[in-house]
């Protein structure tokens, strides 16, 4: 009989129909429990319990999220706790200092690239690589003297929308993750490739050690990066297992529009493998899934008091 087949999915799983004035907390209490809209709420908890626990909680941070205007709203999951620690790559250091120094970021590539204007702002190449060897001779990474930089300087007028600057008045720790050949900043003529090598180094040290203090309910969110980061972040574990320090009882989570091989191998799939470990895959645009993260989790912190 019908009624005695085990289904996968019941009535008392549906989605219910939200009140006109539904506060974020009624909304999301109300979406399925099925698929995503239960892993949106599984990685609402898992934050909520990190924080909790004083757990790492890492975002990796691709370009794109940058450059979408999200600063602000990762500023402030900074300041309420729900963000301990930032691994950038290289376009998303460059989007960021841009937005700091001048209040605008991303270049129209097609209209000036034939030109051989692409990439030729000159503040960009100077000031972050003067600031990355800098910070090279003084034992820093690229992160550290990057938002040294920016908050020291005089032009930075919208360094409070600047998550790099924003960290390095809190002390929050930045790591950014350079391949050669990638950025704009690898262009310019004040380049010192020894010192991009060392001081990013640093940086994957720094990183794989925030990793390493995982175990037991940290938090991994790789948001917006295909390669560098997914792959920066399995060589973190794998360094922190040699050491005998595996994260045990994380959990990881791939934020993005498109769910890319290395993301779901090595932020989702491996590092999960370990006893107690969860991980999430949500899909959408960065610029409406992020925010509405943000909001969840403010709504159970409103809740909670």
């Amino acid at each position: 009989p019908l009624s005695g087949r085990r289904s996968k999915v019941s009535v008392a799983d549906f989605a219910r129909v939200p009140r006109s004035k539904a506060s974020v907390a009624e909304w999301v209490k109300s979406l399925p429990r099925i698929l995503a809209a239960d892993d949106f709420r599984g990685v609402v908890a898992s934050l909520e319990r990190a924080r909790q626990k004083h757990k790492p909680i890492i975002w990796g941070l691709g370009g794109h999220v940058i450059k979408v205007g999200l600063g602000p709203v990762l500023i402030n999951l900074m300041d309420r706790g729900y963000v301990n620690a930032v691994a950038m790559n290289g376009a998303a250091l460059i989007h960021d200092f841009e937005i700091a120094l001048v209040g605008a970021t991303s270049e129209d590539v097609p209209t000036v690239l034939g030109r051989g204007r692409f990439g030729m702002a000159e503040e960009t190449g100077r000031l972050i690589n003067e600031a990355i060897s800098r910070g090279d001779r003084e034992g820093v990474g690229i992160g550290e003297a990057v938002g040294g930089i920016l908050m020291r300087h005089g032009r930075a007028s919208f360094r409070r929308a600047s998550v790099l600057a924003t960290a390095y008045r809190r002390q929050i720790p930045v790591t950014v993750h350079e391949a050669i050949g990638m950025d704009i900043i690898h262009m310019h003529p004040a380049m010192d490739a020894r010192a991009l090598g060392s001081a990013t180094h640093r940086d994957f040290r720094l990183l794989a050690a925030l990793v390493r203090t995982m175990s037991g309910g940290g938090v991994y969110l790789n948001v917006g990066s295909a390669v560098v980061l997914p792959e920066v972040f399995l060589k973190c574990v794998s360094l922190a297992a040699n050491l005998g320090r595996a994260p045990r009882g994380i959990t990881t989570v791939n934020l993005d529009f498109i769910q890319h091989y290395r993301p779901t191998q090595n932020v989702l799939l491996r590092p999960s493998a370990t006893p107690g470990s969860r991980a999430y895959a949500l899909t959408g645009h960065h610029e409406i899934m992020v925010p509405l993260l943000a909001a969840a989790l403010r709504a159970r912190g409103r809740r909670r008091r």
